[in-house]
């Protein structure tokens, strides 16, 4: 590794490496009517219908956050820093005949024209920020007066008393619990977390505290979730699902004054 290669870029290539397989896992790839649904009346609840207005994915990864907001009549733009995502983005969008442009840039410094989106939405991206503040600073710049930002994450680095049943099963039977991540990519992702600001667990009241300093008013956490999370647990082992059901996630709304 080169004294140039920064944790940025291997949280990219991170990313990259796991391109191939993303949309076969739970909580990235939507795998039931129901759970689409579910995720439908979770923006229309905070963002409502698109009707024309633009919308930024960020960190889109394949695209599946944006095809939801497609179908909800916005003009959608992902951004993703992962050529290997991209390629899967545009692939995938193609296929359904969806017009959602693609293109490549950094979530903290994405380069995108200032006050050119209506809706921002973020699936997953928070708890790996290096500097949230820099990229909710940038947000806001990104966003047309009285847009809105929705951010859906968690905390999905406490220890809780689920996670260490999964532990115990794994060290009892030598296998990984289906749905976790095998031990090479699992040693890469617990480096790069140890370096990212969220390190500790991306708390709503944190993410809050610096959507307020950077600009952001009219803030609301939802912790209702429930519908999205009972339709992943029937795709996921019994440990995997209680785990995901007694997490902290949330999604967090913003508006720009």
């Amino acid at each position: 590794m080169t004294s140039n290669y920064t944790l940025r870029d291997e949280i990219r290539d991170y990313w990259s490496a796991r391109a191939a397989t993303f949309d076969q896992q739970v909580g990235h790839e939507i795998f039931s009517e129901a759970e689409r649904q579910a995720w439908r009346e979770l923006f229309l609840r905070h963002l409502g219908q698109g009707d024309g207005r633009h919308a930024l994915d960020l960190a889109s990864g394949t695209g599946v956050i944006s095809h939801l907001l497609d179908g909800l009549g916005f003009q959608v733009t992902g951004l993703d820093w992962s050529e290997a995502m991209l390629t899967r983005a545009r692939a995938k969008a193609q296929a359904r005949g969806a017009r959602i442009r693609f293109v490549m840039g950094d979530a903290e410094r994405t380069l995108e024209k200032p006050e050119s989106y209506d809706v921002i939405v973020t699936r997953h991206l928070v708890w790996t920020l290096v500097d949230p503040m820099a990229a909710f600073k940038e947000w806001h710049s990104l966003l047309k007066p009285g847009g809105k930002v929705l951010i859906v994450d968690g905390d999905f680095v406490s220890d809780t008393l689920v996670k260490r049943m999964i532990r115990l099963f794994e060290r009892l039977t030598g296998r990984i619990a289906a749905g976790h991540t095998p031990d090479a990519m699992r040693e890469t992702h617990e480096r790069i977390l140890r370096q990212v600001y969220f390190s500790k667990g991306a708390r709503a009241t944190e993410v809050v505290r610096l959507l307020h300093q950077a600009g952001f008013a009219e803030i609301v956490v939802d912790h209702d979730l429930k519908r999205i999370h009972r339709q992943q647990a029937k795709h996921l082992s019994l440990l995997k699902g209680l785990e995901r059901a007694t997490q902290h996630r949330y999604a967090i709304a913003a508006r720009k004054r």
